[in-house]
């Protein structure tokens, strides 16, 4: 039995306040009933996203054979394994795959400026937060299949989630720093506003500061942003507090290449001076000057999985509630290892 909740007629006349029949009438346009009435139906049958049997069976057979995949850019290091792993999934699965980038927060779209629903997908892939709470909720219980990749559904509401072990990771990357490399003043550069990535790696910073009775230390959080330039900007920004700082960080590997060219900028030698360390594991780490000590994150694995609950929720409308794969400490010369 499928997770999504499914709207009745007798809900629908429950909510509204009138007969069965006068529903009906209203959704087949027979009969006789007042203006007031079937406005009050309406907004019912819109409230709870209710389709008629005749129509809910039109829609399931309406199969586009597409996924939907929305993100909000494609830039970094990042992307490249993951659309891979989301390209291979899809091609294993003969379905095709149609890509929206909304280049914007969510905060400001508006379901018309979703071109990827229910009328040209069967299901659809939702990275991070490039899709609108309010539009996530409404394709819920419009009973149309979604997975989340990298973040979780909103509260109350089952839908599948795949994202890998981002505090466990942190924590094992802080407490090597702190165990085997001798570091205490060490400086975490956040992800963007609302990760939630960037949220678990800073509780497993904050976890590993904690058990090994180190003190947090507020100025030596500042934004990263997931960016390379805003990690040259963030490194330009703790070096200006004067503060002690043994090793950064850098909350992803995209970061990790600006902070690296910061430190340099400043005179400053990687590990000598200054460790620096990242996660997720790029293709690009292992080449970095010096190369970089990182946390290894399943990314393309992670999304082609993605793609196989997203599949198996449209055939089946079962899918595994959340799927969370294992990180991997990858030791490299950048944290002062030879």
């Amino acid at each position: 039995m499928s997770d999504y909740a499914r709207a009745t007629i007798a809900d629908v006349a429950e909510r509204a306040g009138v007969s069965i029949a006068t529903v009906s009438r209203v959704i087949n346009k027979t009969g006789q009933v007042s203006a007031a009435t079937a406005a009050r139906v309406e907004s019912v049958i819109s409230e709870l996203n209710y389709a008629p049997q005749a129509a809910a069976r039109g829609l399931a057979s309406r199969r586009t054979n597409t996924i939907g995949l929305i993100l909000r850019e494609i830039t970094g290091e990042f992307f490249q394994p993951m659309l891979r792993g989301i390209e291979a999934g899809t091609r294993e699965l003969g379905y095709d795959l149609l890509i929206h980038c909304t280049h914007r927060s969510p905060e400001v779209q508006s379901p018309a400026n979703y071109p990827l629903s229910e009328h040209n997908s069967d299901g659809l892939l939702v990275f991070t937060d490039s899709l609108d709470e309010a539009e996530i909720i409404r394709l819920y219980y419009a009973q149309f299949p979604l997975v989340l990749l990298h973040r979780s559904a909103p509260p109350g509401l089952h839908i599948p989630c795949v994202t890998c072990e981002n505090k466990s990771g942190a924590r094992r990357l802080i407490d090597y720093l702190i165990e085997q490399r001798g570091c205490r003043r060490i400086a975490f550069l956040s992800g963007p506003d609302g990760a939630e990535d960037s949220y678990w790696r800073e509780m497993g910073y904050r976890e590993s500061l904690a058990a090994h009775g180190i003190p947090f230390d507020p100025r030596l959080v500042t934004l990263g942003g997931f960016d390379q330039h805003q990690g040259r900007i963030a490194v330009h920004q703790l070096l200006s507090r004067s503060v002690q700082i043994d090793a950064i960080f850098a909350g992803d590997d995209d970061t990790s290449i600006g902070v690296i060219d910061a430190l340099k900028e400043e005179g400053l030698r990687v590990p000598e001076d200054i460790a620096v360390v990242g996660f997720d594991d790029i293709p690009l780490a292992r080449y970095l000057t010096p190369p970089l000590t990182t946390v290894r994150a399943p990314i393309e694995t992670a999304a082609r999985e993605a793609v196989h609950q997203l599949v198996r929720l449209i055939r089946t409308g079962e899918a595994d509630r959340l799927t969370l794969l294992p990180t991997e400490l990858i030791i490299r010369r950048s944290c002062g290892a030879t």
